[in-house]
């Protein structure tokens, strides 16, 4: 039987300031070293003040794993040197004097299995090492503080996944929970990071660190799986470790030996008094917590009458998400809906295309009411929406520069008809015998026209043209 469990580092991205300090929480944005004060380079005398959005974010993300909250809170230090470690203790919390960590017991659904969450715990993330140097004789190990002290979320399940495939898709589903309830971005570099420890029947358990995204943790799992049953079968001993995933080999190397929770020294934070939530927070944070995706997609299907495929896809992404419920009204739903999940999704596949895309609700919904006004065609509205992420312009502008009115005048339709039938003469003697060998000859039309031409004005003339239908 093989034993799967997580340990998921989440930095709350949205908040302000560090967890225990006024440095920005988006260290991202500073050269080395330069996003650092006193109290998150551990200088000694300085004293933690514990970010208080950061414990209603945190307490947040509990209550919508399910999970049970506490009524009050305590840190610890736990103890241990590493060079990204400026203190040489880290403030987390442990359910030492009972449960008082931000949550427990909670539980995410992945498909019919349920992962079940054995905490929650609020912390301080590390600084960051960078290892340059092609060899070992020239490598340089650097470490940037500017990490150091963000507000950090740490989510461990109990060993309840079946296969390293299911750890992909928990992860995902996780990752679209946190960016729903806005309290993360997962998709920045090192915002959500993931170690698993992974056991087999009879055999010790190893923790695999070091893992840089979920499909590389998926692959990690299963070497390390395959690993320890090949060690079983020579009757070797599964040594209790930690091990680092080599992405270059693609295999899991011994890193040290697992460290024991007594090893870590636990006591209690002198400098940060114990924290109660009330009531009327919790009942506060309930109230404006943001609708859940799986309500979100029943609501796009039943109200709106959209496929649950659509709706699944579009309620799984905050960005496109809010996209739609900003473009969207009674009529135009299920047009704003599918234009979003098979033009703009291709269109806007990265990050970088995003904050850098001009394209606002206010755009969309006039390009829909645009397309079923048969002002322009689809094909002409896939041009313009081009143009629109790209500079923002209203749409009659990008219309109107481009020339991609709706051509529906009966006489321009049918002079560009007589010309493709004379230079399509064999498709059209087949088109008599065959009579939806006329779709043919209408993209050929739209070919002519750049996708202007009105299609079931086309079609119509068409027909009347050959004599047929």
């Amino acid at each position: 039987m093989t034993k799967i469990g997580l340990e998921i580092h989440c930095q709350l991205t949205k908040l302000e300031s560090k967890l225990f300090c006024s440095c920005k929480a988006n260290y991202r944005e500073f050269q080395p070293n330069t996003n650092i004060c006193p109290v998150c380079m551990g200088i000694p005398g300085s004293l933690p003040l514990l970010n208080k959005s950061a414990v209603e974010k945190a307490t947040l993300i509990a209550m919508a794993l399910d999970c049970n909250t506490p009524s009050k809170i305590a840190f610890f230090r736990k103890n241990y040197f590493y060079p990204d470690l400026p203190k040489n203790f880290q403030i987390t919390q442990l359910n030492a004097y009972g449960n008082t960590s931000i949550g427990w017991e909670g539980k995410i659904l992945v498909g019919d299995a349920k992962i079940r969450i054995r905490r929650i715990q609020l912390e301080e993330d590390p600084g960051r090492i960078i290892y340059e140097g092609a060899t070992e004789k020239t490598k340089l190990t650097l470490v940037d503080y500017n990490r150091a002290g963000t507000p950090l979320v740490e989510i461990v399940t109990e060993p309840d996944f079946e296969n390293p495939h299911q750890v992909r898709e928990f992860l995902i589903i996780l990752s679209d929970l946190l960016e729903n309830l806005n309290v993360s971005d997962p998709g920045l570099e090192g915002a959500m990071r993931a170690d698993a420890n992974v056991s087999i029947e009879g055999g010790s358990k190893v923790e695999i660190k070091n893992i840089g995204s979920f499909h590389d943790l998926e692959k990690a799992v299963h070497f390390e799986i395959t690993r320890q049953q090949s060690l079983a079968e020579r009757e070797i001993e599964i040594v209790q470790e930690t091990r680092h995933w080599d992405d270059g080999r693609k295999i899991t190397v011994s890193a040290r030996t697992k460290e024991e929770e007594a090893e870590y020294r636990y006591h209690l934070e002198a400098d940060i008094p114990w924290i109660r939530i009330n009531d009327d927070t919790k009942n506060q944070l309930q109230v404006h917590m943001p609708e859940s995706i799986s309500s979100k997609k029943e609501r796009y299907v039943s109200k709106y009458g959209i496929t649950p495929q659509v709706a699944g896809i579009l309620s799984s992404d905050r960005y496109f998400s809010e996209l739609f419920e900003n473009a969207k009204n009674e009529t135009n739903a299920k047009d704003v809906a599918n234009m979003i999940t098979t033009d703009i999704m291709g269109l806007l596949d990265t990050r970088e295309k995003r904050d850098s895309s001009k394209l606002n609700a206010e755009h969309l919904s006039a390009l829909i009411e645009s397309i079923k006004s048969s002002k322009i065609t689809r094909t002409s509205a896939k041009l313009a929406l081009d143009e629109i992420i790209k500079n923002g312009k209203p749409l009659q502008q990008i219309i109107d520069s481009l020339d991609l009115g709706h051509v529906s005048d009966e006489g321009e339709l049918t002079n560009v008809i007589t010309q493709i039938l004379k230079e399509e003469a064999k498709a059209v003697e087949d088109a008599k015998q065959n009579p939806e060998i006329v779709n043919f000859l209408v993209g050929k039309v739209m070919q002519k026209t750049q996708g202007k031409a009105d299609p079931e004005l086309t079609l119509t003339l068409l027909k009347k043209s050959l004599g047929i239908g």
